[in-house]
Parts: C-alpha cells; sequence; structure tokens
C-alpha cells in the first residue's frame, strides 16, 4: 500500500539528499534539476554527470546548457546576487558518460561518491529514432548496465529511478500495462531476444566495416540500418524504443533487492504550469507538425485524426518522479509507472490541429523577407501509410522520374536539381516510415499503478498556490485545447522556430 503524503512531505523528502542525475543537459533533466533546487534548496548536493573531457569543461557545460537556460530564471530572481553562490555550493559538475563501465569515473571518485550517495536519477539516453545501433546500445543498453552496477556499490542508496517510455510498447494496439520487460522477451511471438549476442553483432559489425576501409558515412549508415534491422526483427518500430526495452531488462535482471522504479512517459511536451509555462527544448513528434506548418515547409502530414495523442507536459513528468521517489524510497522493489494521457484524458490529434489552426489565424507568422504576415495554406492528412505513399508517388515519384529521364535525354543537364529532389523525397518517405507507428499508434497506456501514485498526493490548492509550487501530475487537470492554444504551441513559436 502506498501511504498519503502532502507537497511540503514530497519536497521535505530531498531534504539534505546527495543525488545522482545523468541526462541532466536533456530537457527533462533540466525542469528536474530546477525543481529540486526551487522547492528543496536545502538538498545536500546534486551530482551532475556530464560528458566532458574534464571537470572545468564538465562544469563550463553546466552553466550553458543547465543552469543557464530560461528555466532557472525564477530561481535566479529568487536567490538574486547569491545565485551563482547558491548553484556552486548546491550543484556539482562530474565529468563522465554512462556509456563507460564506473561512469568514466576514476577510483578515488566513485569511491567517494558510492559512499554518500541516496538517490540515482538515469535520465541520460539517445532518444533518435534512427540513431547508429552501436550508438544507442552504449548508451541506452550497456549505460542502464553500468548505473545498475554502480548502484549497488552505494553503501546508503535508496533509491535508483530511471527514465524510460511508454512507447517500449511497440506498435501493440488495446490497453497496454504496467508489466516489467522480462530478459529475453520480445513483442515478436517465436522469437528469443539474447542481449549479448546484439551486442557481439555491433562488434562484429564494426570490425567488418573498419576492415573493409569503409568511408565514415558508410559506416555511419551501416549501423543505423543494423538497429532498424534488428529493432524490427524482434518486433519494435525503430532502434531508440528497442535499446530502451532492452535497458529495461537488464535493470530487472541485475537489480536484485535494489530499490528501482521506472519512469515510462508518453510524448513530452512543454511545462504547462511552473516555472515557465511553455518552455522547452528539442522537437517533440508532434512539434514537427506545428513548425512545419508555421514555416510552410508542410502540406501534407501522416496523421489519423481520431487517433489519441499521448502527450504529457514535461512539469507533470517531473513531479510524477519526484513523488514516486519520495514514495518509494528503500523498498526493495521494483515499479513500474505510466506517466501518460490516453486512459484518463485522451485527445485526439484533432485537438491539435483545431488550436493550431485557431492559433496560426490569430497569430500569423511573418515573413523573414518583409515582415509581412504570412497566409498560411490548409494541411492535407492521411490516415493511412498506403495512402500516403499512393499521394507521394503521383504527386512527386512520378514527375522525379519524368526529370530523371529527361535528365537522361540531355546528358545530364538536370543532374543537380534531379539530386537534390530524389534527396528531399527519399527523407520525407524515410520520416512519415520512422513516426508512423506514433502517428498512427491505437494502443492506449494503462496507468493504474500511476492512479495509485496520484491519489497518495493529499491536494491542497491553497497551499500549493501560497508555496508557488505542486507536484500534481493529473491529466485530467489538462484542458488540451487551451494547452495546446494558449501555452504549447506559443512555446513552439518561441522556443523552436529560429
Amino acid at each position: 500500500m502506498i501511504g498519503e503524503l502532502d507537497a511540503d512531505a514530497v519536497a521535505g523528502y530531498f531534504r539534505g539528499k546527495s543525488i545522482l542525475i545523468t541526462g541532466s543537459t536533456g530537457f527533462l533533466g533540466k525542469v528536474l534539476v530546477e525543481k529540486i533546487l526551487r522547492v528543496q534548496p536545502d538538498v545536500k548536493k546534486l551530482f551532475l554527470l556530464i560528458r566532458a573531457a574534464g571537470v572545468e569543461s564538465a562544469k563550463h557545460r553546466v552553466e550553458t546548457e543547465v543552469t543557464g537556460r530560461e528555466i532557472f530564471q525564477v530561481l535566479k530572481e529568487k536567490h538574486g546576487d547569491r545565485f551563482d553562490d547558491f548553484i556552486q555550493e548546491k550543484v556539482c559538475p562530474l565529468a563522465g558518460d554512462i556509456v563507460y563501465k564506473n561512469l568514466g569515473l576514476d577510483h578515488a571518485k566513485l569511491t567517494e561518491l558510492s559512499k554518500g550517495i541516496d538517490i540515482i536519477v538515469n535520465g541520460a539516453a539517445t532518444t533518435n529514432f534512427y540513431e547508429r545501433y552501436d550508438v544507442a546500445f552504449d548508451t541506452n543498453v550497456m549505460g542502464a548496465k553500468h548505473i545498475c552496477e554502480f548502484a549497488k556499490r552505494c553503501n546508503k542508496l535508496k533509491m535508483l529511478l530511471h527514465v524510460s517510455t511508454a512507447y517500449v510498447a511497440g506498435e501493440q494496439e488495446g490497453i497496454l500495462p504496467e508489466k516489467p520487460f522480462l530478459l529475453g522477451e520480445t513483442l515478436r511471438e517465436g522469437v528469443h531476444l539474447d542481449i549479448e549476442s546484439e551486442l557481439n553483432l555491433i562488434q562484429e559489425t564494426r570490425r567488418e566495416v573498419e576492415a573493409n576501409c569503409y568511408s565514415e558515412r558508410v559506416e555511419k549508415r551501416t549501423m543505423k540500418e543494423l538497429g532498424l534491422k534488428r529493432a524490427r526483427e524482434f518486433g519494435w518500430p525503430n532502434t531508440y524504443v528497442f535499446t530502451k526495452a532492452m535497458g529495461e531488462m537488464l535493470l530487472g535482471h541485475l537489480r536484485g533487492d535494489l530499490p528501482i522504479v521506472i519512469i515510462r512517459p508518453s510524448i513530452i511536451t512543454s511545462i504547462l504550469n511552473e516555472p515557465l509555462p511553455g518552455w522547452m527544448e528539442g522537437i517533440r513528434t508532434i512539434d514537427s507538425f506545428i513548425i512545419g506548418y508555421a514555416k510552410q515547409a508542410l502540406s501534407i502530414f501522416l496523421v489519423d485524426l481520431d487517433l489519441i495523442m499521448d502527450v504529457v507536459p514535461g512539469d507533470m513528468v517531473v513531479n510524477a518522479m519526484m513523488v514516486a521517489m519520495a514514495v518509494h524510497s528503500e523498498d526493495q522493489a521494483q515499479s513500474i509507472y505510466h506517466v501518460t494521457s490516453s486512459l484518463r484524458n485522451p485527445a485526439p490529434y484533432a485537438v491539435l490541429v483545431d488550436s493550431g489552426g485557431r492559433y496560426f489565424l490569430h497569430n500569423p507568422p511573418c515573413s523573414k523577407k518583409n515582415g509581412e504576415p504570412v497566409r498560411l495554406s490548409r494541411m492535407r492528412f492521411f490516415r493511412t501509410l498506403p495512402r500516403f505513399r499512393a499521394y507521394m508517388a503521383v504527386k512527386f515519384r512520378l514527375p522525379l522520374e519524368i526529370l530523371r529521364l529527361l535528365n537522361i535525354a540531355l546528358f545530364g543537364a538536370f543532374s543537380r536539381r534531379y539530386g537534390e529532389l530524389s534527396r528531399k523525397y527519399r527523407y520525407v518517405m524515410h520520416v512519415a516510415e520512422l513516426y508512423a507507428p506514433y502517428a498512427l499508434f491505437k494502443g492506449c497506456f494503462d496507468d493504474t499503478n500511476t492512479e495509485r501514485l496520484r491519489a497518495a498526493l493529499k491536494a491542497n490548492k491553497e497551499q500549493n498556490k501560497s508555496r508557488g509550487y505542486d507536484f500534481g501530475f493529473d491529466p485530467k487537470s489538462v484542458d488540451w485545447d487551451n494547452y495546446f492554444y494558449s501555452v504549447h504551441i506559443p512555446g513552439v513559436v518561441k522556443y523552436l522556430c529560429d
């Protein structure tokens, strides 16, 4: 049973704690670091593992890529001239990387850390759907293994929280439960996954590429295609979710009695409430549609407007993470939470399209050439991949083929133009194939565990308002139309549209 606690108890849990955080330079990592420092200034230390050549380089990255971002503005105003001193006192950058055994730290630092760390948050990941297999495997699979091995060395560790993704479920349909992956489990019947064999395959492919003296470009393409091939072999749509699933498997297999919480968010979007509504970094799946429409770079999009778009604001994900840490401290179990919205407050893609249409009607983007408002054309949507392919074949592939024949007849007069258009066509088709599993996703994430976690948090709106923060993560509290129109789309325009 999960006991009740209020926002003060959650914030109080982090008092005096030393926390190791990986992935702090990412969007979610920044939101987490800022929230802990804002709600609990008496946290003992935040150790941020940063990919860097040395301590000074790591410190510089933290200053420029974490604490120097807009999201820390409220904290800066709160501390005034003492902000830099506060950060220096509470934040300790570590030059290291989860892809290495012992996290790339020397023996002395590793020993020191293992004696003092109370909580580990593993948020480091490569999220590129079409990442090189070796790169994604090193970070998402071996990184999870290395974090788990380090966690076991920590004498006073109370919790390891690992950030995964709800889409480890692949392209399954229906209600998808909050259950762990067993070692070797796959999404395709009759197929067994051997993680050690996958590592060997990666190493063999590397050796083969090197032996044949292939160019860096060929090596990159080979490793990317290998990842996609292996993912689909076992039932996952891309390298990212495949390697994240393997990372979960290793954590479950190696943890022993280590207290582990796995957080599986769906599509993470901009901050809803605090500290800075609309703030975001990095283009999410749905944001490519918003940006493409704003810049009039997209006239067609592959999506079924009636299907559910499972999104969750970034601050809600962090709130769920912090509540889970407080609830599951030292309980020697593995808990899995879907931080999602499709079951409790489903939002169809039509909501995004409608609110986006109204937003840009009232706030038309301006032309960079003359500063005049751009008149936006309507976008065309395709509900299935075959229909999308058919349209692309008639509208673009056929004219390309005509241009190719014309180019041959005229002895290469249109070679450059044909090459450019051909690359663009292949890119659009490639992106459509990669995003199709999300734009056409028919699953619904069960969040029974997460609902129990929400129920444990006693809500007191007046207290939350007076203290300036809360830990709410109930999707039912979100009016999606208002969120997209008033918060998210303005945030995309402000922070992502150059």
